[in-house]
């Protein structure tokens, strides 16, 4: 009885961790993300999942940011996962929010401008 209620239990586990991520929302955009520690402007993507937002930016048929921001931390493929207060701090400005990045991409505007010329960031999506 115990070995098949670990059975079921471990089986469980096996299958739920091997399914794939369901896209809430997917939206096709240009993104220009200019800091003075980071710059990306092309098309890509910005994709809504249950626990976290997908942010794409594509140029030549390759990957320039592949983005993924969560409630806690972001995580890109050029650096570590960090907290949203390390990442602002890092690469935007302390003074900001710790849910200011994803709010700026889950926005439901078409078009979204961001300019602070303090910290020198500016932020502008275009969604298609």
């Amino acid at each position: 009885m115990i070995k098949k209620i670990i059975s079921i239990i471990f089986i469980t586990f096996l299958l739920s961790s091997c399914a794939s991520k369901q896209v809430i929302n997917s939206t096709s955009a240009t993104i220009l993300i200019k800091t003075p520690n980071m710059k990306f402007y092309d098309k890509g993507f910005i994709s809504k999942f249950d626990n976290y937002t997908q942010v794409q930016i594509y140029s030549a048929g390759g990957t320039l940011l592949d983005m993924k921001i969560y409630k806690d931390r972001v995580c890109t493929s050029t650096f570590e996962c960090e907290s949203l207060k390390e990442f602002n701090k890092k690469y935007l400005s302390s003074s900001y929010e710790d849910d200011f990045l994803e709010s700026i991409f889950n926005s439901n505007k078409k078009d979204v401008i961001f300019r602070d010329k303090k910290n020198q960031v500016l932020i502008k999506i275009k969604k298609d």
